[in-house]
């Protein structure tokens, strides 16, 4: 096949084929072409400046699996990323990519259960996937031994950065093999990361990729705040509000997958779910299907979905929010193609409504809130095209048969009871309000506050009161929502709603130009909250 041919190329060995085969890879993107043959030949480092999506997993990962050997016996691989949800991500894409190799791979991150972390360690692991607070807690514990480890990337560098990690990313490194190949991949190069790669690497080379640009100018972004147990009925509402749905559903597992499109299927929608667990000869029969609209809806994971090109999608459905804004970006830019205006729903809980505003901003797009239509609205809705539709039939040609029925029965009954009949005995079901769930209408309110760190303090003569008014004079926040203000010497520290947080961090991202970014998301101090947790 031509296009294995060109990961072929690289040496890559047959049972990687077969796997990117089997996720739906074409082509190697500018970096996986630039890196892999690099890593398969070279004990080289490598400092990679490419954004979000454009495959840098694939690019580290492939030739790592192709040159680590499988044992399970010390931690070969060390993966730090920025965030819980890339920390899975990279790992289950990692995973994706082995094949049938052995190689033990999991993720480690602050949250999940440390006994789960531990149980998984001592079994023996080749590839661990993690976030430096955590990755850190193990090499205190001496439950994580790196100091064999053969390769050591840095993901997302420039977000750790952000996020107040570059201090453990300098601490996890120094407990690291110092003959470790070190692979640092960021979208931007400030002078700290730059600092990271000239003190931590070895004589390393520069690959930069600009990425490719995917618009989404076409696409109408629609959010929905939604209870998780109603997600469902949500998704019917929406369905059954256009005329004409023609959509991709994209959800996490490959579990949800067949959840939702068996239901769909149950409700009577031409619905059918596309998941890695699949053969090749179902997901072209699926996709077949799904490009001459014989299913108008496909429930899909991101990995199945990938090199689905389809031109005339009116929705995607994003039932289980994106893990990062390019996975959002790429999902809602199958929409809106050739001229065509498309339409990107997102169903969030509370809980999540900080992640999308991430995305929002990262994405560099506007996403706005809507309500889902109650059941009397998508009662009317089918009311009239019901009507439309008859009065559609009525232009036309009808046939005699018919015409010599419709006679008879005048004769004997009143004309508005035997459309009455008719319509009753062809539309009950679909205007009958039973057929819908009820969904809480009063949404609750986002909730919930973030502390932000400002990098001024007493040394810069900043009090309580100055730094209430240096934020309303910056960004227009209330006096009444900064609470809890904090001033240290060279810094200070406030509460705002996640709200007000979003406008104070998009306003100071904006302004600092080159700079140092003045405002930012505070880093929790774990000594002060077992203090607090002891005190009670």
């Amino acid at each position: 096949m031509e296009t294995m041919q060109k990961f072929a190329k690289f040496g890559l060995s047959n049972s990687t084929l077969l796997a990117l085969k089997k996720k739906g890879f074409e082509e190697p993107t500018p970096i996986q072409e630039k890196i892999i043959p690099i890593l398969l030949e070279s004990e080289k480092d490598l400092v990679g400046q490419a954004q979000t999506g454009t495959g840098k997993t694939a690019a580290f990962g492939l030739p790592v699996l192709e040159r680590i050997k499988s044992q399970g016996k010390h931690v070969q691989v060390l993966v730090l990323v920025p965030t819980r949800e890339l920390a899975n991500q990279v790992s289950e894409e990692i995973n994706s990519l082995k094949g049938k190799k052995k190689t033990k791979i999991i993720p480690v991150y602050g949250g999940q259960s440390m006994e789960l972390q531990l149980k998984r360690l001592k079994k023996g692991v080749d590839i661990v996937v993690g976030t430096p607070g955590r990755i850190i807690d193990h090499i205190k514990r001496k439950t994580l031994d790196l100091s064999q480890v053969s390769y050591v990337v840095l993901d997302e560098a420039d977000e750790m950065l952000n996020m107040g990690f570059i201090e453990d990313v300098k601490q996890i490194l120094s407990a690291t093999n110092p003959n470790r190949i070190t692979l640092l991949f960021s979208a931007t190069m400030p002078k700290e990361i730059v600092a990271i790669a000239r003190n931590h690497m070895k004589d390393y080379e520069l690959i930069k990729v600009d990425q490719e640009k995917i618009t989404v100018d076409l696409t109408d972004q629609i959010y929905f705040e939604v209870p998780a147990r109603d997600k469902f009925e949500a998704l019917c509402r929406i369905i059954d509000m256009e005329i004409d749905f023609y959509g991709l559903v994209f959800c996490r597992t490959k579990v949800d997958v067949d959840t939702i499109a068996t239901r769909l299927m149950e409700r009577g929608y031409d619905a059918e779910g596309l998941h890695g667990d699949l053969s090749q000869a179902q997901r072209e029969k699926i996709l077949s299907k799904f490009k001459n609209k014989r299913i108008t809806i496909l429930v899909a994971t991101d990995v199945a979905a990938r090199g689905i090109d389809i031109h005339d999608l009116t929705h995607v459905i994003n039932y289980a929010i994106p893990q990062d804004p390019d996975a959002y970006v790429h999902r809602i830019g199958r929409t809106g193609r050739a001229g065509k205006e498309g339409t990107a729903i997102t169903f969030i809980t509370p809980e999540e409504y900080r992640k999308l505003m991430y995305i929002q901003k990262a994405a560099k797009t506007d996403i706005r809130k809507e309500k889902l239509p109650r059941v009397r609205e998508l009662i009317d809705i089918k009311r009239n095209r019901i009507k439309e539709e008859i009065e559609r039939m009525v232009i036309g040609e009808i046939s005699p048969e018919f015409l010599c029925m419709a006679r008879e029965l005048l004769d004997e009954t009143k004309a508005e009871n035997i459309v009455a009949g008719v319509l009753q005995y062809t539309f009950q079901d679909q205007l009958d309000p039973k057929n819908y769930n009820e969904i809480r209408d009063s949404y609750p309110q986002i909730k919930g506050k973030t502390r932000l760190f400002i990098a001024r303090g007493k040394r810069d003569r900043m009090t309580k009161r100055k730094i209430v008014e240096f934020i309303q004079k910056k960004v227009g926040v209330e006096e009444n929502k900064i609470d809890n203000v904090q001033i240290s010497d060279g810094y200070s520290l406030i509460t705002v709603p996640f709200k007000e947080a979003e406008q104070i961090l998009h306003f100071f991202t904006k302004e600092k130009k080159g700079k140092r970014i003045l405002v930012k998301v505070a880093k929790e101090d774990k000594s002060r909250r077992k203090k607090h947790a002891a005190g009670k």
